[in-house]
C-alpha cells in the first residue's frame, strides 16, 4: 500500500481535526499516514516518490495559515520541478469571505506549476455550509485513498 504525508495548514484547529480523520481512515484502508503539524521542507521531502494529502484552511486575506508558510515557501523557492510527487489537496475556507479556500487554491497552483501529479480533485470545504468539516472530508478522503497505488 501507499506512504502518505498529511501536511497541515491550521489556524483554530479544523484542519488538523480533518487530517487526523484522514489518517485514521487511510490506516484502515492499509496504507501507511503520518501527519505533520508544524511541516518543514524535510519533511515533505521524504516522500518523494510517494503521495503527499495537503489540509489547510485559508487566513481571511486568502493566505495560508503560518504553519505551513515555511513549507510553501520551501518547496516554492528550493525544490522547483517536482513530477514524481503525487497529491491530494483538502482546502477549509468560508464562502462569505472573498478569498474562498484560497490558501488550497494557492498550494494547488503551485504544485501544478511544479509538475506534481495531483490526485482526484481537490476537496473545497465551505465552513458555512459545513461547521464540521470532517464531515465533507471523510467520503472524500475514502474516495481519494481508493485511487492510491
Amino acid at each position: 500500500m501507499a506512504e502518505v504525508g498529511i501536511f497541515v495548514g491550521t489556524m483554530y484547529g479544523n484542519s488538523l481535526l480533518v487530517a487526523e480523520e484522514a489518517e485514521a481512515i487511510l490506516a484502515g484502508m492499509g496504507h501507511k499516514a503520518t501527519v505533520y503539524e508544524d511541516p518543514d521542507l524535510a519533511d515533505w521531502e521524504k516522500y518523494k516518490n510517494q503521495y503527499v494529502l495537503v489540509v489547510t484552511s485559508t487566513t481571511g486575506q486568502g493566505d495560508l495559515p503560518d504553519s505551513i508558510v515555511p513549507l510553501f515557501q520551501g518547496i516554492k523557492h528550493k525544490l522547483g520541478y517536482q513530477p514524481d510527487v503525487h497529491y491530494g489537496i483538502i482546502a477549509l475556507g468560508d464562502s462569505s469571505y472573498s478569498h474562498f479556500c484560497g490558501g488550497g487554491k494557492q498550494f494547488d497552483a503551485l504544485l501544478q506549476e511544479q509538475s506534481a501529479q495531483r490526485v482526484g480533485d481537490m476537496l473545497m470545504i465551505d465552513a458555512s455550509e459545513h461547521p464540521e468539516p470532517e464531515s465533507e472530508s471523510n467520503p472524500w478522503v475514502e474516495n481519494w485513498g481508493s485511487l492510491l497505488k
